[in-house]
């Protein structure tokens, strides 16, 4: 890693203390259509880091679930990506326009490519890694015993992707460079915005996200388990 663990935390809390507000343009208006796709974006780079990001993801969980639960790991399958309303369904409903999520019936996350370009952008790479770590730590939640699932299952979910790609970088699984902290704290700002997936009654709003995620980053999965 070209910078330790340790100062890429606190270069991250720095950056969610900085309070940052930012929004991704989807070009889609206000109507909740589908958004035009994004041709600035290099789709090539766009799938690797998406790939990426999924091996990143399982490689960690892979490792720390049985070490924290002594318990098998099995990964959820991987369905993602979408356009629109041609993606898998959950449970017979149709896949959402720019939406990202995991279906506990059959087990699976799924995102829709635009909505990973749009972030890819206007953020970055970490936009890519965070969101995939948020919609895997859902399949962790559904591997879990009830009483330890947070009521708060979405803010948990923030901090179990802080968990991992942070706990990701101290097994060297991944290196985060220092610009990468600054790209985190934008995603979690942006994520905290008015979208169909992340409406603030039930996600939390932007402090709340980036306080649960920087808890798991700091404090590994055990931080973010309800006792």
């Amino acid at each position: 890693m070209t910078t330790p663990v340790r100062a890429l935390l606190l270069m991250l809390t720095a950056a969610l203390l900085a309070g940052c507000v930012v929004s991704v343009d989807t070009g889609s208006g206000s109507g909740g259509g589908r958004p035009e796709p994004l041709g600035r974006v290099d789709r090539a780079e766009l799938a690797e880091d998406e790939t990426g990001a999924v091996e990143v993801a399982d490689a960690f969980w892979r490792e720390a679930f049985p070490d924290t639960f002594r318990r098998s790991y099995r990964p959820p399958e991987v369905r993602g990506g979408y356009v629109g309303e041609d993606g898998p369904t959950c449970s017979g409903q149709r896949s959402v326009p720019f939406n990202a999520f995991y279906c506990p019936p059959e087990d699976f996350i799924a995102w829709d490519r635009n909505l990973m370009a749009a972030g890819y952008e206007q953020i970055g790479d970490a936009w890519v890694y965070l969101i995939i770590a948020h919609e895997w730590a859902h399949a962790i939640q559904a591997r879990l015993e009830r009483d330890q699932v947070s009521p708060a299952a979405e803010l948990q979910a923030d901090c179990l992707a802080g968990a991992s790609i942070f706990g990701a970088a101290e097994r060297d699984l991944v290196t985060i460079e220092p610009g990468d902290t600054e790209e985190l704290a934008r995603t979690l700002a942006a994520v905290a915005d008015d979208y169909p997936w992340t409406d603030e009654s039930d996600h939390g709003d932007a402090r709340q996200r980036t306080a649960s995620f920087s808890t798991g980053a700091r404090g590994g999965v055990d931080a973010c388990i309800v006792d």
